[in-house]
């Protein structure tokens, strides 16, 4: 079974100064699902190569087991660090799709051609496409078959406006996850702040923030049958 991962290589927060990526304990615990399960992961992003990591996500209230268990990984540091260029993945090649989150993709994958044809390509062909926090905004101008916007009257989940509201970037991500979805007709619901909270619908599956990431790839795993 083979699953494609897919990260950002945008490493600007927005004109603030600091840097963003994606997020390591988003990125580290579904790894790790889909590697114990057996399944065969591809890494992706836009550039291709070392993708960059939110420096915040390495800070110690934000280690998890599996970023723990990453850093002494030596040969998963070494896959992360040879990311496959978007534009030389073909979506036959895989069962299911996994963006993890952080704020770079709002930057760049949520605009990207390549990621948002793969998206369509694998919805339409009823594989798993699966985001967790700020990657559902990756949807936001993805279509569905029939040309509608790919979360309309779908149940979905992301990154709350009352989260990124928390941590004090409502200002300066280019849009917001909930209202993103809303937007585009996505029958959006959330759980408790940092609690976690997964929404399948079909084959899409969304969960809400860090705590949920681990769960939304267990609901691939669950659609796949492994």
């Amino acid at each position: 079974m083979k699953i494609l991962m897919i990260l950002t290589s945008h490493d600007e927060l927005g004109t603030t100064g600091k840097k963003t990526g994606f997020w390591l304990e988003e990125f580290a615990a579904p790894y790790y699902v889909f590697k114990d399960s057996g399944a065969e992961i591809t890494l992706a992003s836009p550039k291709g190569g070392q993708p960059p990591m939110d420096p915040k996500s390495d800070e110690k209230d934000f280690q998890t087991p599996a970023t723990e268990r990453f850093k002494t990984d030596k040969n998963a540091q070494a896959v992360l660090a040879h990311t496959v260029k978007l534009s030389e993945i073909s979506a036959a090649d895989y069962e299911a799709i996994f963006y993890p989150g952080g704020h770079g993709p709002l930057w760049d994958l949520a605009e990207d051609k390549n990621s948002i044809t793969l998206i369509e390509t694998m919805y339409a062909q009823n594989k798993p496409v699966s985001a967790v926090c700020h990657a559902p905004g990756v949807f936001r101008l993805a279509k569905s078959p029939d040309g509608s916007p790919l979360v309309r009257g779908k149940s979905v989940t992301g990154f709350s406006n009352s989260e990124e509201s928390a941590v004090g970037l409502t200002d300066i991500v280019p849009f917001l996850v909930e209202d993103e979805l809303l937007k585009n007709g996505g029958i959006y619901s959330k759980g408790a702040d940092w609690q976690a909270f997964v929404v399948r619908d079909g084959n899409l599956i969304t969960g809400q923030n860090p705590a949920s990431s681990v769960a939304v790839a267990q609901a691939v795993l669950e659609l796949l049958n492994l």
